[in-house]
């Protein structure tokens, strides 16, 4: 037989070790990353004890594959218009925590006098909590359906957001020739632009063409279809000096947009499992016990620093985000821990081979410690903050939570100006992004294809023309919106009827986007020709001139901005429509101490076939059930005669206290795991009745055969080719030979009779 090529034998040894790890810190309820990382350490060079990986470059190459379906699955949770919806309290705590912890990280690398891009990455790594592990904790605890759990998922999805944003920066940092802030400007810009640009033609394609092919869709063509997605934007985002998984999350951050988004994610959900789990093994291979013993101290000092540190500066960014203390506490609390994304920056420092050797293992130990205590720390936020409550003067408590409530309740609507001036900048930005790419790919893929059908270098004035009048005419949909939009809208009116000033600010800011849609047009016109500027600057009114002017390309913008509003949108219309979205009034509750919260009652629940009435869960728990959703139909306040069912989501209006009870009974009030499965096997046997049985001369009812022994009757032999179905009538006699089903001592006991 032909030897197996060592990536399968590690591949095997990856996958028994991990998963034999895993269900041993499943038993112990501890996170399966921890296991991951255990796994791998177990089976890398650095364990003599065990067999050892051979093949260290495949598994390294799968675990790049893992960080990419990591970041696709990612982008998929991920959703432009929920970041919208957050407001500004996210932003701000988001921004304050990874500033700051930042700082901190850089700061205790300086303190052990490592290098400046060591530095740099360490305080990488300690900005960013774990999604994961919190997400987990939280569950483990039934802490997630409390409102302060709700506000640390908020601000962890911008965490994630931008983390992908810093390893962008980092890389870019980390390849350049300095670390100044020319270089990190141009880093921001340069991801603005390309984020911003594949998002809007993301939407504009992705769904169109999802939507195209529907019909020929089953679940194996959408998961190719999906993953070979995914790769394609890695592909181009490394065309242009990205990361390969900032690419993967943008696309699934475009798929997230689409009518097929939760399939895709049930779908996607087991290969990110498969590779994620070898992205956390090959970070436990890494980990030396002599480096850890080494910089002993060092992980100490910076497992201080993320515990005192979140916990501080954690709290200050909820506070500054317009939380009470005692919320801001609990919020802060829970993120003093590090995770998957700390491991992702280490891999790209390694991978770029900026940062020390030593700064990996260092940081997985530390992951694990604070992984560990992260449940110590949410459950010590409430007596340090009774503490600080005796300790601190009273009126400094009163004046925090007056404040952060009086920002709550403060609802005052922006200024027409102010919203106008948004909007017009956002469609400014956005058609000048998807005017320079259209210019871009136009004359370095369009123009020399032109140019190759006019050799002659006289003739290809003739090449620059055509190109010339082509970007031009594909620009002008954008041009025309740059400068038309809002120009009708009721912000636009309402300040010109307020008076001349306010007609001539107006006037101008029609006037400037004219000037930059000119600019455009002047541009594409001056790179083609030899005309003088006069004249190119008369082309370039002109054209845009006619492009305000043109009816059918009003008509043409019209249509591709409503196309691109349908797609942004369809995931949300389905689920109006199929009755998942929550109802309006839910922001209402959000700002008092009481709220709504979703709860999936289990399939083996045994909640099953009882009414609202039967299960009392008002009197019970103090909660209200709102809505029930089934089959993707939403019934709106039930009444005491609805019946529960497994796999029903309900939704439910209560406080803290009364929500984490009703969900600790729907996760405990459950029908248990039949331990002895095996012995559930169904057999035929065949039954004789005697003149001793005690079933002579009863029927089937009255011989207890059901009832009794839990068994069943499939026929009674009378001579024929098949068995003839026993009437209920019918008296068993002497004789009779009965077939019957039943689970093996059921059967013993029958016979035994």
């Amino acid at each position: 037989m032909a030897e197996l090529a060592p990536v399968i034998k590690d591949l095997a040894l990856i996958l028994v070790v991990a998963g034999i790890v895993t269900l041993i810190f499943k038993k112990l309820k501890q996170p399966l990353v921890l296991g991951y990382i255990v796994a791998g350490f177990l089976v890398s060079p650095q364990m003599p004890y065990t067999m050892s990986v051979i093949d260290n470059a495949s598994v390294h190459m799968w675990a790049d594959i893992g960080v990419m379906f990591l970041l696709f699955t990612l982008g998929l949770d991920f959703s432009f218009k929920k970041i919208v919806k957050m407001g500004i309290a996210p932003v701000i705590a988001a921004c304050t925590i990874i500033f700051s912890m930042m700082i901190a990280g850089i700061t205790a690398g300086q303190v052990f006098g490592w290098g400046e891009m060591n530095c740099l990455f360490l305080g990488g790594m300690l900005a960013m909590s774990s999604t994961t592990i919190i997400y987990k904790a939280f569950d483990d605890m039934g802490l997630r359906q409390q409102r302060f759990a709700g506000l640390v998922m908020s601000v962890l999805i911008l965490e994630d957001i931008l983390a992908i944003v810093m390893m962008v920066m980092l890389s870019a940092i980390a390849g350049g020739n300095n670390s100044g802030g020319e270089q990190m400007l141009q880093s921001i810009l340069s991801i603005a632009f390309f984020l911003i640009l594949w998002f809007i033609v993301g939407i504009f394609l992705v769904p169109w063409f999802l939507r195209s092919v529907r019909k020929l869709m089953n679940e194996e063509t959408l998961l190719i279809v999906t993953l070979g997605l995914c790769c394609l934007m890695a592909v181009l985002s490394t065309r242009v000096g990205f990361s390969s998984a900032f690419g993967a999350f943008v696309m699934g951050s475009i798929l997230a947009e689409t009518v097929e988004a939760d399939k895709i994610i049930r779908l996607v959900e087991p290969v990110k499992n498969l590779f994620g789990a070898i992205f956390f093994v090959s970070v436990g291979m890494l980990v030396e016990p002599r480096v850890l013993v080494e910089y002993a101290l060092p992980i100490v000092l910076i497992t201080l620093t993320i515990l005192i540190g979140q916990a501080v500066f954690g709290s200050f960014g909820y506070l500054l985000s317009g939380q009470p203390l005692k919320t801001a506490m609990k919020c802060g609390f829970s993120m003093a821990q590090i995770g998957e994304f700390a491991f992702i920056i280490a891999s790209l420092g390694l991978s770029l081979g900026v940062i020390s050797d030593f700064l990996y293992p260092v940081v997985v130990a530390v992951s694990v410690i604070t992984t560990f205590l992260t449940p110590y720390m949410i459950r010590f936020s409430t007596p340090c903050y009774n503490l600080l409550e005796r300790k601190l003067p009273h009126r400094w408590v009163t004046l925090l939570n007056q404040i952060t409530l009086s920002r709550h309740s403060s609802g005052m609507s922006e200024s027409n100006w102010r919203k106008l001036l948004i909007q017009m900048t956002r469609i400014t930005v956005v058609y000048s992004i998807l005017s320079v790419a259209t210019i871009v790919l136009m004359f370095t893929f369009f123009l020399p294809f032109v140019r190759s059908f006019f050799p002659s270098y006289e003739m290809h004035w003739y090449a620059n023309a055509i190109c010339g009048v082509l970007t031009v005419l594909l620009i002008s949909p954008f041009l025309r919106a740059l400068v038309m939009k809002k120009n009708h809208s009721e912000e636009f009116k309402t300040l010109w009827r307020e008076g001349r000033f306010n007609q001539l600010m107006l006037l101008f800011t029609i006037l400037v986007r004219i000037v930059i849609a000119c600019s455009f047009v002047f541009y594409i016109a001056n790179y083609l020709s030899r005309f003088s500027n006069a004249l190119l600057i008369s082309i370039a009114i002109a054209a845009v001139l006619l492009m305000i002017s043109s009816r059918r390309l009003k008509k043409n913008s019209i249509k591709l901005e409503r196309l691109f509003v349908l797609n942004l949108h369809s995931r949300d219309i389905v689920a109006q429509v199929q009755g998942r979205k929550r109802p309006l009034y839910e922001g209402r509750l959000l700002d008092r101490d009481v709220h709504m919260a979703d709860f999936d009652i289990p399939m083996n629940t045994r909640w099953m076939g009882l009414t609202l009435r039967e299960l009392s869960l008002g009197s019970k728990f103090g909660v209200h059930v709102s809505s029930i959703l089934r089959a993707n139909h939403r019934l709106n306040i039930p009444d005491g005669d609805y019946l529960i069912f497994p796999g029903d989501k309900i939704q439910v209006i209560g406080t803290d206290d009364q929500l984490q009870a009703f969900g600790k009974a729907v996760r405990e009030e459950v029908i248990g795991e039949d331990l002895e499965l095996e012995k559930r096997e169904m057999k035929l046997k065949q039954l004789l009745i005697t003149s001793k049985s005690p079933f002579v001369g009863k029927t089937l009812e009255q011989s207890g055969i059901r009832s009794t022994y839990s068994c069943m009757v499939v026929g009674i032999e009378e001579g024929k080719e098949n068995l003839s179905p026993v009437k209920p009538t019918r008296k068993f006699q002497e004789g009779d030979v009965i077939w019957i089903v039943g689970e093996q001592h059921s059967l013993d006991a029958i016979l035994r009779l």
